[in-house]
Protein backbone atom coordinates (compact mmCIF):
# COMPACT_ATOMS: atom_id res chain seq x y z
CA UNK A 1 0.00 0.00 0.00
CA UNK A 2 1.13 3.40 -0.94
CA UNK A 3 2.60 5.66 1.94
CA UNK A 4 -0.08 8.36 0.93
CA UNK A 5 -2.86 6.08 1.57
CA UNK A 6 -1.86 4.65 4.59
CA UNK A 7 -1.24 8.28 5.84
CA UNK A 8 -4.81 9.05 4.51
CA UNK A 9 -7.04 6.20 6.57
CA UNK A 10 -4.69 7.27 9.73
CA UNK A 11 -6.07 10.91 9.43
CA UNK A 12 -9.58 9.24 8.58
CA UNK A 13 -9.17 7.25 11.65
CA UNK A 14 -8.18 10.44 13.72
CA UNK A 15 -10.98 12.54 12.45
CA UNK A 16 -13.71 9.90 13.43
CA UNK A 17 -11.81 9.28 17.13
CA UNK A 18 -12.08 13.12 17.66
CA UNK A 19 -15.77 13.16 16.16
CA UNK A 20 -16.20 10.35 18.73
CA UNK A 21 -15.27 12.15 21.48
CA UNK A 22 -16.54 15.10 20.99
CA UNK A 23 -19.97 14.26 20.26
CA UNK A 24 -19.28 11.99 23.96
CA UNK A 25 -18.54 15.29 25.93
CA UNK A 26 -21.14 17.62 24.18
CA UNK A 27 -23.99 14.97 25.26
CA UNK A 28 -22.21 14.83 28.86
CA UNK A 29 -23.42 16.95 31.90
CA UNK A 30 -20.25 18.76 32.88
CA UNK A 31 -19.08 18.44 36.22
CA UNK A 32 -19.13 21.44 38.92
CA UNK A 33 -17.70 22.23 41.49
CA UNK A 34 -21.05 23.58 43.33
CA UNK A 35 -24.66 23.21 42.68
CA UNK A 36 -25.59 25.79 41.01
CA UNK A 37 -22.84 27.86 39.42
CA UNK A 38 -23.55 30.85 38.40
CA UNK A 39 -22.16 33.87 36.03
CA UNK A 40 -23.20 36.92 35.24
CA UNK A 41 -22.35 37.83 31.25
CA UNK A 42 -21.56 41.77 30.88
CA UNK A 43 -22.24 43.39 27.27
CA UNK A 44 -19.35 42.93 25.37
CA UNK A 45 -18.03 40.27 27.10
CA UNK A 46 -16.00 38.35 24.15
CA UNK A 47 -16.75 34.10 23.60
CA UNK A 48 -13.33 33.61 24.90
CA UNK A 49 -13.67 35.48 27.84
CA UNK A 50 -17.45 34.41 28.54
CA UNK A 51 -15.87 30.51 28.65
CA UNK A 52 -12.69 31.46 30.92
CA UNK A 53 -15.52 32.77 33.19
CA UNK A 54 -17.59 29.92 33.28
CA UNK A 55 -14.58 27.21 34.60
CA UNK A 56 -14.05 30.25 36.90
CA UNK A 57 -16.65 30.35 37.99
CA UNK A 58 -16.94 26.13 38.90
CA UNK A 59 -17.50 24.45 35.47
CA UNK A 60 -14.81 21.56 35.77
CA UNK A 61 -13.60 21.40 32.01
CA UNK A 62 -11.09 23.21 29.73
CA UNK A 63 -12.27 26.66 28.89
CA UNK A 64 -10.47 25.76 25.27
CA UNK A 65 -13.13 23.30 24.77
CA UNK A 66 -15.89 25.21 26.34
CA UNK A 67 -14.80 28.38 23.79
CA UNK A 68 -14.01 25.88 20.08
CA UNK A 69 -17.29 24.42 21.34
CA UNK A 70 -19.18 28.21 21.13
CA UNK A 71 -17.09 28.67 18.24
CA UNK A 72 -18.08 26.21 16.07
CA UNK A 73 -21.63 25.99 17.12
CA UNK A 74 -22.07 29.21 15.25
CA UNK A 75 -23.89 30.53 17.82
CA UNK A 76 -21.45 32.32 19.59
CA UNK A 77 -21.90 35.75 18.65
CA UNK A 78 -25.86 35.50 19.74
CA UNK A 79 -24.67 34.96 23.70
CA UNK A 80 -26.51 37.38 25.29
CA UNK A 81 -25.78 39.86 28.36
CA UNK A 82 -26.82 38.33 31.60
CA UNK A 83 -27.28 36.59 34.60
CA UNK A 84 -27.04 32.72 34.49
CA UNK A 85 -26.65 29.38 36.76
CA UNK A 86 -25.79 26.38 35.53
CA UNK A 87 -26.73 23.07 37.56
CA UNK A 88 -25.71 19.40 37.86
CA UNK A 89 -26.75 17.71 34.63
CA UNK A 90 -26.03 20.81 32.34
CA UNK A 91 -24.38 19.97 28.84
CA UNK A 92 -22.27 22.03 26.83
CA UNK A 93 -25.06 21.77 24.77
CA UNK A 94 -27.41 22.93 26.80
CA UNK A 95 -25.33 25.68 28.52
CA UNK A 96 -25.02 27.21 24.93
CA UNK A 97 -28.93 27.08 24.19
CA UNK A 98 -29.50 29.07 27.62
CA UNK A 99 -26.70 31.72 26.78
CA UNK A 100 -28.90 32.44 23.55
CA UNK A 101 -31.72 31.81 25.26
CA UNK A 102 -33.19 29.14 23.15
CA UNK A 103 -34.39 27.09 25.72
CA UNK A 104 -37.68 27.30 27.01
CA UNK A 105 -37.95 26.00 30.48
CA UNK A 106 -35.95 29.26 31.42
CA UNK A 107 -37.35 32.07 32.71
CA UNK A 108 -36.25 35.48 33.56
CA UNK A 109 -36.75 38.25 36.24
CA UNK A 110 -35.17 41.55 35.92
CA UNK A 111 -34.35 43.72 39.30
CA UNK A 112 -33.82 47.21 37.99
CA UNK A 113 -31.85 50.21 38.82
CA UNK A 114 -33.26 52.32 41.79
CA UNK A 115 -35.85 49.51 43.20
CA UNK A 116 -35.81 49.00 47.22
CA UNK A 117 -35.91 45.56 48.78
CA UNK A 118 -39.80 45.60 49.22
CA UNK A 119 -39.89 45.96 45.08
CA UNK A 120 -37.67 43.70 44.58
CA UNK A 121 -39.74 41.13 46.89
CA UNK A 122 -42.27 42.27 45.47
CA UNK A 123 -41.38 41.28 41.62
CA UNK A 124 -39.79 37.79 42.84
CA UNK A 125 -43.38 37.41 44.55
CA UNK A 126 -44.44 37.14 41.03
CA UNK A 127 -41.94 35.84 38.86
CA UNK A 128 -42.65 33.13 36.65
CA UNK A 129 -42.23 29.66 38.54
CA UNK A 130 -39.79 30.50 41.49
CA UNK A 131 -40.78 29.15 44.16
CA UNK A 132 -41.42 31.76 47.01
CA UNK A 133 -39.02 30.04 49.80
CA UNK A 134 -38.75 33.29 51.42
CA UNK A 135 -42.04 34.67 51.79
CA UNK A 136 -42.75 33.53 55.05
CA UNK A 137 -39.26 35.36 55.94
CA UNK A 138 -38.73 38.73 57.49
CA UNK A 139 -36.14 40.69 56.00
CA UNK A 140 -33.97 40.31 58.28
CA UNK A 141 -34.51 36.86 57.99
CA UNK A 142 -33.51 36.61 54.82
CA UNK A 143 -30.32 38.48 55.07
CA UNK A 144 -29.36 35.76 57.06
CA UNK A 145 -30.35 33.49 54.84
CA UNK A 146 -28.29 34.60 52.39
CA UNK A 147 -25.25 34.74 55.75
CA UNK A 148 -25.22 38.32 56.11
CA UNK A 149 -27.01 38.81 58.96
CA UNK A 150 -25.90 41.94 60.31
CA UNK A 151 -26.72 43.86 56.87
CA UNK A 152 -29.59 45.77 56.06
CA UNK A 153 -30.72 44.75 52.76
CA UNK A 154 -31.23 47.91 50.82
CA UNK A 155 -28.64 48.62 48.33
CA UNK A 156 -27.48 45.21 48.69
CA UNK A 157 -28.25 43.36 45.35
CA UNK A 158 -27.07 43.61 41.86
CA UNK A 159 -29.50 45.16 39.08
CA UNK A 160 -29.94 42.28 36.07
CA UNK A 161 -31.55 40.02 34.09
CA UNK A 162 -31.33 36.86 35.85
CA UNK A 163 -32.22 33.57 33.78
CA UNK A 164 -33.30 30.71 36.20
CA UNK A 165 -34.46 27.02 35.74
CA UNK A 166 -38.31 26.83 36.22
CA UNK A 167 -38.58 25.46 40.20
CA UNK A 168 -35.58 27.74 41.47
CA UNK A 169 -36.46 29.45 44.67
CA UNK A 170 -36.06 33.15 45.21
CA UNK A 171 -33.35 32.74 47.38
CA UNK A 172 -30.96 31.70 45.20
CA UNK A 173 -31.80 34.40 42.35
CA UNK A 174 -31.22 36.86 45.54
CA UNK A 175 -27.98 34.79 46.23
CA UNK A 176 -26.80 35.12 42.99
CA UNK A 177 -27.58 39.24 43.06
CA UNK A 178 -25.96 40.04 46.30
CA UNK A 179 -22.76 38.09 45.34
CA UNK A 180 -22.96 40.18 41.63
CA UNK A 181 -23.41 43.63 43.78
CA UNK A 182 -20.51 42.58 46.39
CA UNK A 183 -18.32 41.96 43.28
CA UNK A 184 -19.43 45.03 41.59
CA UNK A 185 -18.64 46.97 44.98
CA UNK A 186 -15.49 45.68 45.60
CA UNK A 187 -14.59 46.16 42.11
CA UNK A 188 -15.47 49.88 42.05
CA UNK A 189 -14.44 50.64 45.50
CA UNK A 190 -10.12 49.88 43.97
CA UNK A 191 -11.08 52.84 41.23
CA UNK A 192 -12.09 55.14 43.97
CA UNK A 193 -10.40 58.88 43.61
CA UNK A 194 -7.24 59.05 46.27
CA UNK A 195 -9.28 62.26 47.22
CA UNK A 196 -12.36 60.19 48.15
CA UNK A 197 -13.97 61.33 51.64
CA UNK A 198 -15.63 57.65 51.46
CA UNK A 199 -14.29 55.64 54.22
CA UNK A 200 -15.76 52.47 53.67
CA UNK A 201 -17.28 50.41 50.44
CA UNK A 202 -20.30 51.13 52.57
CA UNK A 203 -20.49 54.39 52.48
CA UNK A 204 -19.80 54.21 48.78
CA UNK A 205 -22.53 52.02 47.96
CA UNK A 206 -24.97 54.33 50.08
CA UNK A 207 -24.05 57.53 48.16
CA UNK A 208 -24.39 55.49 44.69
CA UNK A 209 -27.57 54.47 46.00
CA UNK A 210 -28.91 58.32 46.41
CA UNK A 211 -26.93 59.14 43.04
CA UNK A 212 -29.25 56.72 41.31
CA UNK A 213 -32.21 58.05 42.47
CA UNK A 214 -31.60 61.51 42.34
CA UNK A 215 -30.61 61.45 38.46
CA UNK A 216 -32.59 60.60 35.09
CA UNK A 217 -29.63 61.25 32.46
CA UNK A 218 -27.10 59.07 32.84
CA UNK A 219 -24.98 62.05 31.88
CA UNK A 220 -25.66 63.97 34.87
CA UNK A 221 -24.70 61.33 37.46
CA UNK A 222 -21.20 62.52 38.12
CA UNK A 223 -21.94 65.85 38.60
CA UNK A 224 -24.17 65.11 41.20
CA UNK A 225 -22.09 63.13 42.98
CA UNK A 226 -19.81 65.84 42.72
CA UNK A 227 -22.33 68.18 44.49
CA UNK A 228 -23.14 65.53 46.87
CA UNK A 229 -18.97 64.81 47.76
CA UNK A 230 -18.26 68.47 48.33
CA UNK A 231 -21.11 68.71 50.89
CA UNK A 232 -19.44 65.80 52.58
CA UNK A 233 -16.30 67.59 52.86
CA UNK A 234 -17.71 70.68 54.20
CA UNK A 235 -19.85 68.91 56.77
CA UNK A 236 -23.01 70.22 54.88
CA UNK A 237 -25.99 68.58 55.11
CA UNK A 238 -26.77 66.47 51.85
CA UNK A 239 -30.48 68.34 51.65
CA UNK A 240 -31.85 64.75 49.30
CA UNK A 241 -35.65 64.15 48.63
CA UNK A 242 -35.26 61.08 47.83
CA UNK A 243 -33.38 59.78 51.18
CA UNK A 244 -36.19 61.50 52.90
CA UNK A 245 -38.79 59.74 51.18
CA UNK A 246 -36.87 56.27 52.13
CA UNK A 247 -37.13 57.46 55.50
CA UNK A 248 -40.93 57.80 55.24
CA UNK A 249 -41.53 54.22 54.21
CA UNK A 250 -44.95 53.29 53.21
CA UNK A 251 -46.43 56.92 55.01
CA UNK A 252 -45.25 58.18 51.64
CA UNK A 253 -47.92 58.84 49.57
CA UNK A 254 -46.35 60.35 46.65
CA UNK A 255 -46.82 63.85 47.56
CA UNK A 256 -43.49 65.41 49.11
CA UNK A 257 -44.16 67.92 51.82
CA UNK A 258 -43.05 70.62 53.66
CA UNK A 259 -43.96 68.45 57.18
CA UNK A 260 -42.32 65.43 55.47
CA UNK A 261 -39.30 67.75 55.28
CA UNK A 262 -39.12 68.19 59.11
CA UNK A 263 -39.79 64.92 60.09
CA UNK A 264 -36.75 63.59 61.82
CA UNK A 265 -36.12 60.06 60.46
CA UNK A 266 -32.43 58.70 60.00
CA UNK A 267 -32.56 59.43 56.68
CA UNK A 268 -33.64 62.98 56.57
CA UNK A 269 -30.64 64.62 55.39
CA UNK A 270 -32.16 67.96 55.56
CA UNK A 271 -31.77 67.69 59.21
CA UNK A 272 -29.06 65.37 59.60
CA UNK A 273 -25.40 65.71 58.18
CA UNK A 274 -22.97 62.91 56.44
CA UNK A 275 -24.39 60.16 54.75
CA UNK A 276 -28.26 57.75 56.24
CA UNK A 277 -27.23 54.67 57.92
CA UNK A 278 -27.83 52.30 54.69
CA UNK A 279 -28.53 52.78 51.03
CA UNK A 280 -31.95 53.72 49.68
CA UNK A 281 -32.02 51.52 46.58
CA UNK A 282 -30.09 49.80 44.29
CA UNK A 283 -27.40 51.84 42.07
CA UNK A 284 -26.13 50.38 38.83
CA UNK A 285 -22.75 50.14 38.20
CA UNK A 286 -22.69 53.74 36.67
CA UNK A 287 -23.82 55.30 39.79
CA UNK A 288 -21.35 53.03 41.93
CA UNK A 289 -18.69 54.29 39.73
CA UNK A 290 -19.60 58.16 39.95
CA UNK A 291 -19.92 57.86 43.69
CA UNK A 292 -16.47 56.69 43.76
CA UNK A 293 -15.00 59.02 41.03
CA UNK A 294 -17.23 61.98 40.95
CA UNK A 295 -16.34 64.68 37.98
CA UNK A 296 -14.61 67.82 39.57
CA UNK A 297 -17.21 70.70 40.34
CA UNK A 298 -17.34 73.61 42.60
CA UNK A 299 -21.28 73.58 42.30
CA UNK A 300 -22.99 72.64 46.02
CA UNK A 301 -26.58 72.70 44.72
CA UNK A 302 -28.71 71.15 41.87
CA UNK A 303 -32.16 71.26 41.03
CA UNK A 304 -34.47 68.72 38.58
CA UNK A 305 -35.28 71.18 35.25
CA UNK A 306 -38.09 68.79 34.47
CA UNK A 307 -36.94 66.81 32.14
CA UNK A 308 -34.87 64.33 33.86
CA UNK A 309 -31.56 66.81 33.76
CA UNK A 310 -30.38 68.84 36.43
CA UNK A 311 -29.22 72.27 36.83
CA UNK A 312 -26.42 73.04 38.98
CA UNK A 313 -25.35 76.10 40.75
CA UNK A 314 -21.85 77.19 42.84
CA UNK A 315 -24.01 80.12 45.01
CA UNK A 316 -26.98 79.93 46.82
CA UNK A 317 -28.32 82.98 45.21
CA UNK A 318 -27.44 80.82 41.53
CA UNK A 319 -29.28 78.12 42.93
CA UNK A 320 -32.39 79.72 43.96
CA UNK A 321 -32.52 81.60 40.92
CA UNK A 322 -32.64 78.01 39.24
CA UNK A 323 -35.32 76.63 41.59
CA UNK A 324 -37.35 79.98 40.41
CA UNK A 325 -37.17 79.08 36.88
CA UNK A 326 -37.31 75.42 36.73
CA UNK A 327 -39.52 74.33 40.03
CA UNK A 328 -41.47 77.11 40.68
CA UNK A 329 -42.12 78.41 36.88
CA UNK A 330 -40.89 82.22 37.86
CA UNK A 331 -39.25 82.70 34.25
CA UNK A 332 -36.15 83.01 33.22
CA UNK A 333 -33.99 85.06 35.74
Amino acid sequence: MRLWRVVLMLLLAVGAAAAAVAWWWLHRPLPIASDPVELSIELGTSPREIADAWVRAGVMTEPIALYEWFRWSGLARRIRAGSYEVTSGTTPIRLLEMMVRGDETLAVVRLNEGWTFRQIRAELAHADALKPASAALSDAEVMRALGAPDLSPEGRFHPDTYAYSKGSTDLAVLTRAYRAMQRRLADAWQERAPDSPLRTPDEALTLASIVEKETGVVADRGLVAGVLVNRLRLGMPLQTDPTVIFGLGVAFDGNLRKRDLQADTPYNTYLRTGLPPTPIAIPGNAALLAAVRPEPTRALYFVARGDGSSEFSETLTDHNRAVNRYQRKLGAP
